[in-house]
């Protein structure tokens, strides 16, 4: 199928997901982005596997609802199916495995044969549970999460040292904004530091070959009504190739390397990890990646405002004087802050259709928007603090704590998000086009 010269509209042939699951279509008026001139971020795959002439027996088959109408006179077609296999750039970094169920074929057999839509309040409440009761630590997306989680709250508690004081004089103690404001502030900006480095590591080692993770049992049977057989999709390790599960190491090999129906890979795909891609590989692909290029902004904007929590130290920063403060403290929050207001707004349009279309129902739209708050935040706090006036102090520690609370709150659905690897979503894009 021709598409027009967007870049955004079709996968480059050695790189398009799932190419090597021959019971996967690729639904190519579906493959989207939300900028023509960067890579597809999301891709519907349809089953397209044939019911057998002779069944006696249930099969499992690795993804696929196949009709078991064998009566019919036409054994070659089958009705669409109501369950699509959604894959995403932001899913495909973070180990997730997403269903689509489309309500505008056969509803019933769609919400019977696919698990419970994880937005429900009960699936809310599991996920919410799991991250009390389940610690992947040899999962890098979970290790991302949690790491920008601790970095979160410490940035908090900084901003606690700093403004409260400001609020509430009486609690201040003697050099609370010096030792307390600037150990709290080294130890953030390395925390996110760390962080970043593994967002990148995430962001390079992802599955180039897309990963199903999804396993069903196929019931064939001579009177079900509309053609569908009965049979439930069932999450499965044992067909995930993604390298979250392998407690091996930490990104690399996935738990289950090859399938019976990969295909031989290339010398470069072999490869078990890479600290960063090859010139060729950055020319062609990540450097039209949406998801490489919100995570490097944010290393190169956590690298830079390292600087300042440096410069922050007992020692340090009370024997600096005014120009060298605002050289080597302040310039690097304003130059780090605005790193992260591009990698959150990248993070955001990464989960859109459209560049101007927010995404409100999917966890990393929400992640991305609570770090380009929080990036704001500390932004504006060295944007205030260039001033030594007392107004402008007090709204550049108040910039810092309000920030850091969107932060944390952004890492808190991150980590929420990690440990969800089998969304399933009901995909109400098909519905609107039916409706125009």
């Amino acid at each position: 199928m021709q598409h027009s010269g967007k870049r955004s509209a079709a996968f480059h042939p050695s790189r398009q997901p799932l190419s090597h699951h021959p019971e996967l279509e690729l639904d190519h008026d579906r493959v989207k982005g939300p900028i023509s001139f960067l890579n597809p971020t999301t891709a519907h795959f349809r089953p397209t596997v044939k019911p057998p002439k002779h069944v006696k027996r249930p099969s499992i088959s690795a993804i696929a609802v196949v009709p078991s109408n064998l009566s019919s006179d036409n054994h070659d077609e089958q009705p669409p199916s109501p369950i699509a296999y959604k894959w995403t750039s932001r899913n495909n970094r973070k180990g997730r495995h997403a269903l689509s169920l489309d309500l505008t074929f056969q509803p019933r057999e769609a919400e019977h044969l696919a698990p419970r839509i994880t937005t429900s309040l009960r699936e809310t409440i599991r996920g919410i549970s799991r991250m009390f009761t389940t610690f992947p630590i040899w999962d890098i997306s979970y290790d991302v999460a949690t790491i920008f989680t601790l970095g979160s709250v410490v940035w908090v508690i900084n901003a606690f040292f700093v403004f409260l004081p400001l609020v509430q004089p009486s609690t201040e103690f003697g050099k609370e904004e010096l030792y307390g404001g600037g150990i709290t502030a080294f130890i953030g900006a390395t925390i996110f530091e760390l962080g970043s480095i593994l967002l990148m590591l995430e962001a390079v080692n992802e599955n180039k070959k897309g990963c199903i993770g999804w396993a069903i049992e196929q019931v064939f049977s001579h009177n079900t009504e509309n053609g569908l057989g009965t049979g439930h999709f069932q999450a499965s390790k044992l067909t995930c190739t993604h390298h979250h599960f392998n407690k091996g190491n930490l990104v690399g090999k996935g738990l289950n390397p090859t399938t019976s129906s990969s295909t031989s890979t290339s010398s470069s795909d072999s490869r078990s990890w890479v600290w960063f891609p090859s010139m060729a590989e950055f020319r062609t692909h990540y450097i039209h990646d949406l998801g490489f290029m919100a995570s490097f902004a944010q290393l190169i904007g956590a690298t830079i405002f390292w600087v300042s929590g440096f410069t922050a130290l007992p020692g340090i920063y009370d024997h600096m004087s005014r120009p060298v403060i605002i050289i080597f403290y302040w310039t690097p929050q304003v130059l780090g802050g605005t790193g992260f207001i591009v990698s959150g707004t990248l993070f955001m349009l990464e989960t859109q259709s459209k560049w101007y279309k927010p995404s409100f129902k999917t966890l990393g739209w929400w992640i991305g928007a609570w770090n380009l708050i929080g990036g704001i935040g500390f932004t504006l706090c060295p944007a205030f603090g260039y001033d030594e006036r007392s107004w402008a102090q007090y709204q550049a520690c108040l910039s810092t704590f309000w920030g850091s609370w969107a932060f944390l709150i952004g890492s808190v659905i991150q980590w929420y998000e990690s440990l969800d690897k089998y969304p399933v979503e009901f995909d109400k894009s098909r519905q609107s086009d039916v409706k125009s």
